[in-house]
């Protein structure tokens, strides 16, 4: 070694290379206090002696291995959470796009009213889905359509709320007005309002789940409420029904 502290290159070029000393590495640590917190893992890798400490004095090193072991723990429980969750939210779009689909595809007025009550269940794996309607208070109380009830006259907004979008609700007991004979069954449930048309009563989408929390107030609706908003405009254009 030269007394600069460099020696040949081992590739046999002639270059001179320092040498990396213990003093180089404690000083570099030193300006680089969080080197190892960035790579727990090299500091688990390395699985550094405990080294020998009198009574009532703590061992740092063990004490910084054990919290940074505890750290990635935390991160690979989050890393799995999040692809589980990831990969669910892709199921459900999948599902999604798939009633869409049915819908828009329908031939008939009638095809669609049964393709929503009869096979968007099994697609979206819903127990049940129902479409209901505001009418005069004379009206029939339900359609010669299965799944499809008539509502008195201000019964969305008892059930939602004035100017609220949907009702969501888990550990309920099922609403005849809106499940009619399969409300016994129902445990949580969605209400999406339908605004059809400003020249025709609002109706309601119903989606009800014999688990008591499939459903809940802290439910994402985004894809629910994009659904209702491509039921609203299919069935706007067969009906001929201005916005």
């Amino acid at each position: 070694m030269a007394n600069d502290g460099t020696v040949p290159a081992p590739d046999g070029s002639g270059r001179q290379v320092k040498v990396i000393t213990a003093d180089d590495v404690v000083a570099y640590l030193k300006a680089h206090p969080s080197f190892f917190a960035d790579r727990a893992e090299l500091a688990e890798e390395l699985a550094l002696t405990p080294r020998v400490q009198g009574p009532g004095v703590i061992d740092m090193q063990q004490a910084i291995l054990r919290r940074l072991r505890s750290e990635i723990d935390k991160l690979k429980d989050e890393r799995t959470e999040i692809i589980a969750n990831s990969k669910q939210n892709q199921i459900v779009q999948n599902r999604i796009q798939a009633a869409v689909i049915s819908i828009i595809q329908a031939t008939t007025f009638e095809k669609m009213i049964h393709v929503v009550t009869h096979e968007l269940p099994e697609l979206l794996d819903v127990d049940f889905i129902t479409l209901a309607i505001e009418a005069n208070a004379d009206a029939p109380k339900r359609v010669p359509v299965r799944g499809v009830y008539v509502l008195a006259p201000g019964a969305i907004d008892a059930a939602i709320g004035p100017d609220k979008h949907a009702r969501l609700r888990s550990h309920i007991a099922g609403e005849d007005a809106f499940f009619g004979e399969v409300s016994r069954f129902v445990k949580s449930d969605v209400l999406l309002r339908l605004k059809v048309s400003a020249d025709s009563p609002d109706g309601v989408m119903c989606f009800g789940a014999r688990e008591p929390e499939a459903f809940g107030p802290d439910m994402a609706t985004e894809l629910l409420f994009f659904l209702s908003k491509v039921l609203e405009n299919t069935i706007r254009a067969w009906l001929d029904l201005p916005e």
